[in-house]
């Protein structure tokens, strides 16, 4: 599928601000079937960029804006092909959850995934949950599985419910959030059954025909380590594995990793933020 992706994010001051220095994550990554094409990053009030990629291999583009402004706007416009290429069999036999601990504990790729990160607590209550769901399973994929259809179900999508800083513990509590919610409760059952799993950022493309979740704005799923297969997704908001609708643009132990857009700046705290996300099929020229 060729996707058009148009990401804005505006501020607006109540009194001019100063010496504003900014990280974005908004580079969608070529990897796994995936291929950016084109990438552009517009920054007003106008200024140099520069980028390099992180420990977890995002894109990270990095200004700043010394003299005073009233206003600063973010928008990112990238081209993307996607496929279907990491769907794994629902089926798939993999390594026993029981033999996880043993085959990834030691590789580098699965520690930090392992562990507790800002907003995702392995705690008992998330091993308590994931005990109870993974009843009579023993292979760790059927277990994954079964824990993104668990939350689907039970878990409620209920946009306003939660903030961009709420903990998975009060997720739990809730039974509700969004997508954001959704994958770090995910990420703390997985973690607390020792299943490697990290946080996605990115894109979904909602066709004409399709009732998908989280649409036309940033988007969150999961990947859980299976030492055959390497990194596989999962979303539980939609109940799928990721495919050719979705575009991956960072990964990370948690939301704290892949923020769009992070910064800081001296002056009034009184700002009024926008964000604008669409996502359209393309027929754009050069790829095939």
């Amino acid at each position: 599928m060729k996707l058009h992706v148009l990401h804005r994010t505006h501020y607006a001051y109540a009194a001019p601000v100063r010496d504003s220095f900014n990280e974005a994550r908004l580079q969608p990554v070529s990897i796994d079937g995936q291929l950016c094409h084109n990438f552009l990053l517009k920054i007003l009030p106008a200024t140099r960029l520069s980028h390099y990629l992180d420990f977890q291999l995002n894109w990270v583009h990095l200004f700043d804006i010394n003299e005073p402004h009233s206003s600063l706007t973010i928008e990112a416009t990238s081209l993307v092909t996607t496929t279907s290429a990491r769907v794994l069999l629902a089926d798939q036999p993999t390594t026993p959850l029981a033999d996880m601990e043993r085959a990834c504990g030691q590789l580098d790729r699965c520690h930090d995934f392992l562990q507790s990160s800002r907003f995702v607590d392995p705690n008992i209550d998330a091993w308590k949950l994931g005990v109870d769901i993974a009843t009579g399973l023993t292979d760790a994929w059927q277990v994954a599985q079964a824990v993104m259809h668990h939350l689907n179900r039970e878990f409620t999508y209920m946009p306003a419910a939660t903030h961009v800083h709420t903990h998975m513990r009060d997720v739990l509590m809730l039974k509700r959030g969004v997508c954001q919610d959704f994958a770090h409760v995910m990420l703390g059952v997985c973690r607390a059954l020792k299943l490697p799993a990290r946080y996605v950022s990115g894109y979904l493309y909602n066709g004409p025909a399709d009732q998908l979740r989280g649409a036309q704005a940033s988007h969150a799923w999961v990947e859980v380590f299976l030492p055959e297969f390497g990194w596989r997704g999962l979303d539980p908001t939609n109940d799928c594995q990721p495919d050719e609708h979705y575009v991956k643009v960072a990964v990370g132990r948690d939301y704290a990793d892949v923020t769009p857009i992070t910064g800081t700046y001296r002056g009034t705290s009184q700002r009024m933020m926008t964000v604008d996300v669409l996502v359209t099929e393309s027929e754009f020229a050069g790829v095939r």
